[in-house]
């Protein structure tokens, strides 16, 4: 089981210590987060979706331009054009990035942000509504001839599109989402399963109600796992933890000057942000050293937990999780631009040669059992 890492381009720079400033497109900024990723040797770089960001698809062509071997992963949210259209943006995106694009499935959480955009659909309809979007998104980049669809919320009558991606069968689905309703087509549809940065405990246990959730299709084995963290790394423990503290205290200060910012206007409703808080009350510290600070003081919003230490110490926390299962890693920092940088020279290297040692050991073990 390789490992794959994934980082983040936003559309300008900000993260929980830094305000948004200037143009909210911002394209040398983008240019080079995605250029360092490349540089440090990341896999694939999320490109997020809100009701309030820049169009992704746009952004996501850019970063193709700019970059050789980077892979893209666009967020994308089920419900505001026509699947038959987006399987057809999406398949073309994959021919202008040369087969390095994936997608992420969000089918949204939280009401008043879809509601921001129009939709105004019950969370587990919203659930019902991505299944179908899949289903008929599926057949139009694999249909070699022309088919109809009438279900629930979509109806296509003689549908066959010219562009089909370049990768096969299809692109990869990433997909997220925590609820019972999530799982469930998570267990249909999903390549790539993404959780939160949750305790060992609370990986386990959704990593088995998604293959749970996929064994009725056939696919208990089909599911990658990938994982969301904030690595805070130094060259000593103690200087970790010293970052961390530091970065609360700036984070705290941009929540008291822009509470609109970082933190939730009222408690979060969707399942993910849920499983984060009730981590985050048990302690500052989750395990060994999953630390909830920012979790606690933004309520969750987002990717939001960390691995505080040096590098060695956070390789052999990640390696914990490898174990459990998780083979892919998004991570980003909080100062957006030095930290991809910094985990492709200081981290990536480590992990990739932990996971190396970790596949020859279980090849070894596989090899004594058959020659037993």
């Amino acid at each position: 089981m390789s490992v794959e890492f994934i980082g983040y381009v936003s559309h300008q720079e900000s993260s929980e210590i830094h305000l948004p400033q200037g143009s909210a497109v911002n394209p040398p900024y983008i240019a080079a987060v995605a250029q360092a990723h490349e540089y440090g040797g990341f896999d694939r770089v999320l490109i997020a979706h809100s009701s309030a960001s820049p169009d992704g698809f746009q952004i996501a062509s850019f970063v193709a331009q700019q970059t050789r071997r980077l892979g893209i992963l666009l967020a994308h949210r089920p419900g505001f054009v026509a699947p038959t259209l987006a399987a057809r943006q999406l398949a073309t995106l994959d021919h202008f990035s040369a087969g390095r694009t994936a997608v992420h499935i969000i089918s949204g959480g939280d009401d008043t942000e879809q509601q921001r955009d129009g939709d105004f659909l019950e969370h587990d309809d919203r659930y019902k509504r991505t299944d179908e979007y899949l289903d008929v998104v599926k057949r139009s980049w694999t249909s070699e001839t022309p088919f109809d669809h009438e279900g629930t919320f979509y109806r296509v009558k003689g549908h066959r599109s010219l562009v089909r991606p370049v990768q096969k069968p299809h692109l990869p689905v990433y997909f997220g989402g925590s609820s019972e309703a999530a799982i469930q087509v998570a267990g249909k549809h999903a390549d790539v399963f993404a959780l939160w940065g949750e305790s060992l405990a609370q990986v386990a246990e959704t990593i088995e109600r998604v293959r749970a959730a996929a064994r009725p299709h056939g696919r208990e084995n089909a599911i990658r796992f990938s994982l969301s963290l904030r690595p805070i790394i130094a060259s000593t423990e103690e200087a970790a933890w010293a970052r961390a503290e530091s970065i609360l205290a700036r984070a705290t200060e941009v929540v008291k000057s822009n509470p609109n910012f970082t933190r939730r206007p009222s408690e979060p409703k969707n399942v993910g942000a849920q499983r984060l808080l009730a981590e985050a009350a048990k302690g500052t510290v989750v395990d060994k050293r999953l630390w909830t600070g920012i979790t606690a003081l933004t309520k969750a919003a987002g990717n939001s937990t960390s691995l505080v230490g040096t590098p060695e110490q956070v390789t052999e926390a990640l390696i914990e999780y490898y174990r459990l299962g998780i083979s892919t890693f998004l991570i980003r920092g909080f100062d957006p631009l030095e930290d991809a940088l910094g985990y492709g020279r200081d981290l990536l290297p480590l992990v990739r040669a932990a996971v190396a040692n970790e596949d020859s050991k279980a090849s070894a073990k596989e090899l004594e059992a058959v020659q037993a």
